[in-house]
């Protein structure tokens, strides 16, 4: 397990392609191979390339599926999760694991068309990818694990808690509800209103690329995010992580997500007790596991606390970090997330 976290590597999207990523750690650099492909999701008249990556243990005995879903921000990406993934492909336990990392559709390493996105659209992209005959996972229906981030997280227990995936255990970490701007500055009708206009002006041609590039696609705009509560310890703010995610802006169509997620439209739930709600859904159903993090802001840090002993979550912990713990401490959610997934399944063994 590594103690630092400095990433970047080669990617290429296509069907079965090994791709790499090196890794900075305290015994040097050291580089982790994987599988890379697209799949094909179809919205409305559009084919999308959907980017993920299979990680996979050198045992050659069947697996267990995990899926993991990166944290929807205006810098999501598949990488947040590597670590943890091989992590937990590499342990020796009774049952062995599968990992597959998926980038939402206009985020991370997938196409990113101008669509008009909401939470509701984000549930039915991750209800299509699990269920479709053709998905990437391998899993028998309900034999699958899910684990997301932030937003993420809600929004795979949304999907759950309304019987349209069939899951076998949910893991939440830093579980999150609320976008950016609605979280400071409210929802009433005048708010709204104004989040409506930035989000045109946004998405528009010119105007919405010279915004973006003001608020978003700029090194000391994506610094001060991760410095100031996306990462815990700003120590841990690599000039690696700020380049691939200031990348990751540049690309066409990289800014109609953020429009969605900073004004709210990605929301899955809009109160406290919408959200309590989503974890009670589950309750009796499958086990659920709440990360929670000691760094992280105010406002989520008590929307996380609420879920300590609430009904629905089997377990509830507390690691480092802030609103990205498993790419700034990835070897303490990995040890974590495996204690779940051991007291979950590999005790029945």
């Amino acid at each position: 397990m590594y103690s630092t976290n400095s990433v970047h590597g080669k990617f290429t999207n296509g069907n079965g392609q090994e791709a790499y990523w090196t890794v900075q750690s305290d015994q040097g650099l050291a580089v982790k191979k994987f599988k890379s492909g697209t799949w094909q999701w179809k919205f409305q008249d559009k084919s999308v390339n959907i980017y993920y990556e299979e990680h996979k243990g050198d045992s050659s005995e069947p697996c267990k599926d995990i899926l993991m879903i990166p944290t929807i921000s205006d810098v999501s990406t598949v990488e947040e999760w590597r670590s943890v993934a091989k992590d937990i492909v590499q342990q020796n336990g009774k049952v062995n694991w599968r990992a597959t990392i998926l980038d939402w559709p206009g985020l991370g390493y997938s196409d990113r068309p101008k669509i008009d996105y909401n939470a509701d659209i984000m549930e039915a992209f991750l209800v299509e990818f699990i269920n479709a005959p053709d998905r990437p996972l391998q899993h028998k229906d309900g034999d699958l694990v899910v684990c997301g981030g932030g937003h993420a997280a809600t929004i795979a227990l949304r999907a759950a808690q309304k019987g349209l995936v069939k899951t076998s255990a949910i893991a939440a970490v830093a579980p999150t509800w609320g976008g950016p701007l609605p979280i400071v500055f409210g929802r009433d009708s005048n708010m709204e209103s104004r989040y409506g206009l930035l989000r045109g002006t946004l998405r528009a041609p010119a105007v919405g690329w010279m915004m973006y590039n003001v608020l978003v696609s700029n090194e000391k705009a994506i610094q001060s995010q991760y410095t100031s509560h996306v990462y815990a310890d700003p120590k841990n703010v690599t000039p690696a992580i700020i380049e691939s995610r200031y990348n990751l802006t540049k690309q066409k169509g990289a800014r109609y997500v953020p429009a969605a997620f900073l004004t709210g439209l990605l929301d899955p739930v809009q109160s406290r007790e919408e959200f309590l709600k989503l974890f009670a859904g589950l309750d009796g159903k499958m086990p659920v596991l709440v990360v929670s993090t000691k760094g992280s802001p105010k406002r989520s840090k008590a929307e996380m606390n609420v879920l300590k002993g609430a009904r629905g979550v089997s377990k509830f912990v507390e690691v480092p970090g802030a609103l990205l713990p498993q790419e700034e401490y990835p070897a303490t959610v990995a040890e974590e997330l495996y204690k779940f997934l051991q007291e979950t399944f590999e005790l029945d063994c």
